[in-house]
């Protein structure tokens, strides 16, 4: 029956545009909000980002493609009946004005101005039809804007080439109202450069690691990774690219190979190879259990710091960050730790934030913060002065 083959296709049709429209917004945008800084999250209340997705996508699922047909079937009707009406009766195709001056010249033919009576009505009808079902498509398409706000700019698959790091004029607060905990921020890492970062309690080294990751979107100023914005680029994709080893090491249930490889990216030479790197290769053929959990009395913390440093070797990411990695380690691991990131890392851009002077005795340049700002240029390690000089007395008073 052609009305039901008719009716069977626009209904079809209907279910794969919203099938399609469901992939494109929940497939692809979903995961896009989900990598949102947490600054997003903050100022979002849950409740509106749950309507977001609940909603305005049952709008763009149900809603806009039934009055996209209904666009679609208005349109066709008014085209056919403008085609009938032009072939009837040509002149009503002309201006309302010369429609309404020549229609006392055609109601003598009673039959021909009640045809073109009940063709007019039904193609103004059509077109009301029409109108409104454009309005509602418009209206509901308000529900896909709101929910495409979330685009972003992939990085190139090589990026970064270099690892070179700027801070250009840098600002950032954690909270709108709260103060500023990085001010001015003007700094050049050089590719492939170890930079050592010190200072006391309060000065910026930790909030500097969560500028770099963007845990903190920046109150002024920008960050240049080989001359690219990392606002510019996703949260997944810019940090899918750095490295950071924190102070206190996460392990994850499961096996050491999940751990340093939870994607299967790489072969199991390659995850022999990187733990052989952080001396941790026998370790784990005698001693760690096939399963790790949580638990901190699985593994000693040394062990867990290692096996960080093999995941950050299995990422060969270009810039590695430490955040005071062996502050809470042995001397015998934060010797080992030293020693592969003298011979893993020599040509990545190496940020380290001292916890002990002696961990930054080996990079090219030391920067010292005080009150989130650079107290000098960066100078070379063993010739520094002021604030430099005075926090490497103390550390050899301390040792002394």
């Amino acid at each position: 029956h052609p009305p039901a083959a008719g009716r069977f296709i626009l209904v079809t049709q209907q279910l794969q545009v919203g099938s399609y429209c469901c992939d494109q917004v929940i497939g692809r945008r979903l995961p896009q909000v989900l990598d949102s800084p947490m600054r997003f999250f903050e100022w979002n209340p849950m409740g509106r980002i749950l309507s977001c997705f609940s909603r305005y996508q049952d709008e763009v699922d149900s809603l806009v493609p039934h009055h996209l047909n209904a666009l679609l079937v208005f349109c066709l009707i008014a085209v056919c009946a403008c085609v009938v009406t032009s072939v009837i009766f040509p002149i009503m195709l002309l201006p309302l004005v010369l429609l309404i001056t020549l229609f006392y010249c055609v109601c003598v033919c009673v039959c021909v101005c009640v045809c073109v009576c009940v063709l007019w009505f039904q193609l103004t009808s059509n077109c009301q039809y029409m109108i409104q079902s454009l309005m509602e498509v418009e209206a509901r398409f308000i529900s896909v804007e709101r929910l495409l706000e979330y685009i972003t700019l992939d990085p190139a698959e090589d990026w970064p080439r270099c690892g070179a790091i700027t801070f250009q004029d840098y600002q950032m607060r954690y909270s709108q109202n709260s103060p500023v905990v990085l001010n001015g921020l003007q700094l050049h890492v050089s590719g492939g450069e170890k930079l050592g970062i010190v200072g006391k309690t309060g000065s910026g080294k930790s909030s500097l690691a969560a500028a770099l990751f963007r845990l903190v979107e920046p109150a002024a100023g920008r960050i240049l990774i080989d001359g690219v914005d990392i606002t510019s680029i996703s949260l997944s994709d810019l940090r899918r690219k750095l490295s950071i080893i924190p102070q206190d090491p996460v392990l994850f249930t499961g096996t050491v190979r999940y751990n340093l490889d939870p994607f299967s990216v790489h072969s199991d030479e390659e995850v022999w190879a990187a733990l052989e790197k952080t001396y941790m290769k026998d370790t784990v053929r005698l001693s760690v259990p096939a399963e790790l959990t949580q638990d901190e009395g699985t593994v000693s913390a040394g062990q867990r710091q290692l096996m960080c440093l093999s995941r950050a070797l299995l990422r060969n990411s270009k810039i590695i960050l430490l955040d005071e990695a062996s502050a809470s380690v042995d001397a015998e691991t934060d010797s080992l730790i030293q020693i592969t990131i003298r011979d893993s890392f020599q040509h990545c851009t190496t940020l380290t934030i001292a916890h002990r002077i002696h961990t930054i005795l080996q990079v090219d340049r030391v920067l010292v913060l005080d009150h989130g700002q650079v107290t000098a240029s960066p100078v070379q390690c063993g010739s520094g002065s002021g604030l430099f000089r005075s926090l490497v007395q103390v550390h050899v008073q301390v040792q002394v």
